[in-house]
């Protein structure tokens, strides 16, 4: 597997959930910044190697072996962002450029080793799940702060933009995952929020409250 490779089964897997629903080659070109016609070109390697079922004209999506290796990346991924954020002081808004190059790293005993050394955690710094070794992925209940009636109350528990702007954001604001947030109010004008943030409150846009993900306290 190229890094290349692995890149583009782990943006299928992304874009399409690990379904079998088939993911365009517009929509995939899209994500990576580059031509259909080198996504179709891509599609037709990892088809014959059994990682993408590929329908031309329509799209790919991913076999169970394309499956295994998207998870496996992903999997790599979260856990140096973990390593990162927990051994080496890094903030959330640095981690994912180096993790996207430590993902690569091939040794499976290399990230057995890891997982251990972290107490196999089972999110990230950004609150995604990390999949087991055998791609099994922790549940839990949670929707987006947006969608929150009002006297709602939960704890912030990821983010659906995991950018640098909004990482930074949301860090000068003080929100960080595991607050509890309570929502107050919402406007009808722009749907934005008045929340009250481990006990202080404030006002958020309805575009800051569409990509925090809380789990809602029993």
């Amino acid at each position: 597997m190229t890094r290349s490779e692995e890149n583009y089964l782990k943006t299928i897997f992304h874009l399409g959930g690990g379904d079998s629903e088939l993911i365009t080659t517009n929509a995939i070109a899209e994500q990576m910044e580059t031509k259909p016609s080198s996504v179709t070109d891509m599609a037709k390697k990892l088809s014959e190697k059994g990682l993408v079922d590929y329908v031309r004209y329509q799209g790919v999506s991913l076999t169970n072996a394309g499956i295994k290796t998207a998870l496996s990346i992903i999997r790599k991924h979260r856990l140096w962002e973990v390593f990162l954020v927990e051994k080496l002081d890094f903030t959330w808004d640095e981690v994912h450029e180096v993790a996207e190059q430590l993902e690569h790293i091939k040794s499976e005993k290399l990230i057995d080793k890891l997982d251990e050394l972290l107490d196999f955690p089972k999110y990230d710094p950004h609150g995604d799940p990390i999949p087991t070794k055998d791609g099994k992925f922790q549940e839990r209940d949670e929707k987006l702060l947006s969608e929150m009636p009002i006297n709602s109350k939960g704890i912030c528990v990821g983010v659906k933009d995991s950018s640098v702007p909004f990482l930074k954001f949301l860090d000068k604001n003080n929100i960080a995952l595991g607050n509890t947030i309570q929502v107050i109010d919402k406007e009808d004008f722009d749907n934005s929020l008045r929340i009250q943030l481990d006990g202080k409150e404030m006002r958020i846009s309805h575009q800051i409250a569409a990509n925090l993900y809380v789990k809602k306290n029993d």
